[in-house]
This record gives structure tokens, sequence and C-alpha cells, in this order.
């Protein structure tokens, strides 16, 4: 059977699939069930359901932000091995997407109405980290989830102490980016100065606020 080499085209038309399938549709997980899934529902009263419920709309963002840094870099990084590390990485976060989005429709409510935003602002920063260079990408990608397992720590921390469904999918999504970043960093990537840090934290902030009401 004839194969083909894939081209710059071939790339960018699967990688905007999978942004549709981040946005609008249903991304492809692994094999790994959702950790809530076998944890009893607990009672929450109307004020836990909904910090539970805009803490879970800030992750689901928080996600879908992390897809497309990760196809971004994957658009633009020029060793095979770091692509495919973005690429499986990406394939995880799918997990955490629909893990996320599964438990805002059990709390009844929703996912953020500027995911597409998310996405875009998002895809143009991971390709243009994934042109600095390969070192450069990776130490993007470690500082990324450094910040991300930061985030969700705080929110274990947040979440009502009886959502038990909620705190068992971010304990898993923790454990998962910190390993994320310890593959980065053991692939050579390279420590960010601290100004680019500071800014990654800054636009953190402005979408994990944005995210929280709409």
């Amino acid at each position: 059977m004839d194969t083909r080499r894939q081209t710059v085209a071939d790339h960018i038309i699967a990688n905007l699939d999978q942004a549709a399938r981040t946005v609008f549709g249903r991304p492809t997980p692994t094999e790994r069930a959702n950790p809530g899934g076998s944890v009893a529902e607990n009672r929450l009263s109307d004020r836990e359901r909904l910090e539970s419920a805009r803490l879970m709309r800030v992750n689901h963002a928080g996600e879908v932000a992390a897809q497309a840094l990760y196809q971004g870099q994957a658009l633009t990084a020029k060793l095979p091995g770091v692509r495919a590390r973005m690429e499986r990485a990406a394939l995880e976060e799918n997990d955490h997407l629909l893990w996320c989005e599964q438990r805002l429709d059990e709390l009844g409510s929703h996912t953020s109405y500027l995911n597409p935003l998310w996405h875009a602002g998002s895809l143009l920063i991971g390709a243009c980290a994934g042109l600095a260079g390969d070192k450069w990408s990776l130490g993007f990608v470690a500082e990324t989830e450094h910040q991300v397992v930061a985030h969700l720590q705080n929110h274990l921390s947040s979440l009502p102490q009886s959502d038990l469904k909620s705190r068992a999918i971010l304990e898993q999504m923790a454990e998962d980016e910190g390993r994320h970043a310890t593959v980065a960093v053991q692939a050579g990537g390279a420590n960010l100065p601290a100004p680019v840090k500071t800014a990654m934290s800054l636009i953190s902030s402005i979408m994990t606020r944005t995210a929280y009401r709409l």
C-alpha cells in the first residue's frame, strides 16, 4: 500500500479539525475513565453548586487553552520528536476537557461562552513558542503546566468540601499536568525568563477571572 508523507497542509487541516472538536464538538479521549464517575454524588446547596460550576468552567476553559497551545506548538515545532510529544500531550488533555464538561453538565451549568477566543489566542501563542525553537517551546510547556498545577491546587482548596466528584477530577488533572511538565523539562525544555513567566501568569489570571463569570 502506498504511503504519503504528511505535508504542512496536512498538519494544518488536522489541527483545524482538532480545534473544531475542542471548541464545538467532542474531542477524541484516551482509554481512561472519568475519575469522578465512580464517586457518589453528595447533596450540594445552591451556593455550593454554583461555586463548583464556576470553578469547573474555569478549568474547562484552561483545558481549551492548553489544547490550543499544544496544537500551535505542534504546527511549528522543528523536531519530529518534539512534535510527537506535543500531540500526545494534547491527546491526554482531551480527557480533561471531557471530564470537566461532563461535570458541568451534572452541575447544571455550561462551558465558557468565550472558549473560541481562548482557543484562538492560545493557538497563536503556542505557534510563536514553537517558532522560537524547540528548547523554548518545551520550556513554555513546562512553565504552563507548573502554573496549571498551582492553579488546580488552589481550586482544590476552594471547592466545597462535599463536592467529591469534582475533587476526584481535579486531583487526576493535577497529577497529569505535573507529569507533562516533568516530561517537557527532561526533553530539554529551557527555563523561561522571569518577565515571560510573569506575562503568562497575567494572561492566565485574566482568563480565569473572565471564565469564572462567563
